[in-house]
């Protein structure tokens, strides 16, 4: 995992993504998901080019699965897109780049 992508666990959620004072961008994903290792890249980027702007993190559906049931996770990749601790914005399913970028800009 890139080293500007945080790794959320059910211990750390709701400090690093409810409470930061930044829009978080969370992928929940897991290891056996080939749409979520398809999706890997385009997320890395996406912290690179926001770096300044957002968080990115990832929620590993397998390890935290109390995070998973919360946000009502039943098919993965999903990215959701925080801020000031409430989702946003919510992709099902493989997404863009340009997606993605677009939604943190209306979000921010």
């Amino acid at each position: 995992m890139a080293e500007n992508i945080i790794n959320l666990t059910d211990a750390n959620f709701e400090s690093e993504a409810l409470d930061s004072s930044l829009p978080v961008v969370v992928d929940f994903w897991a290891e056996w998901c080939g749409p979520c290792r398809a999706l890997t890249p385009i997320i890395e980027q996406l912290a690179d080019e926001l770096e300044d702007k957002i968080k990115v993190a990832k929620v590993n559906v397998d390890e935290a699965r109390n995070v998973a049931m919360k946000y009502g996770i039943s098919a993965i990749p999903t990215v959701i897109i925080f801020k000031d601790g409430e989702p946003q914005r919510k992709f099902v399913g493989l997404t863009t780049l340009e997606e993605l970028k677009s939604a943190v800009e209306e979000v921010a």
